[in-house]
């Protein structure tokens, strides 16, 4: 059976903030963060688009990824993903 790819991905929230999570469908979680049902952050902020996301080697590693943009400041995560 072939492991589905994770990814790290960050998005925009309808009051310019911004939330980073890790996952293995981001089709999937993308509408799931649209329809309101996604993170409470997120729905409490409403989705507004995916900005950035990246294909990360496993689960583990998807979730330092994300560690590691969340110790950003805001301005600086999104050139993390043209880094990195």
């Amino acid at each position: 059976m072939e492991e589905k790819a994770w990814f790290v991905y960050i998005l925009e929230c309808q009051d310019g903030s911004f939330y980073t999570g890790v996952t293995n469908d981001l089709d999937k979680r993308m509408k799931t963060h649209a329809e309101g049902k996604g993170s409470k952050y997120v729905n409490r902020k409403g989705f507004k688009c995916l900005l950035r996301s990246k294909e990360c080697t496993d689960k583990s590693d998807a979730h330092k990824a994300e560690y590691q943009i969340k110790q950003l400041p805001k301005w600086e995560k999104l050139e993390w993903f043209q880094n990195n």
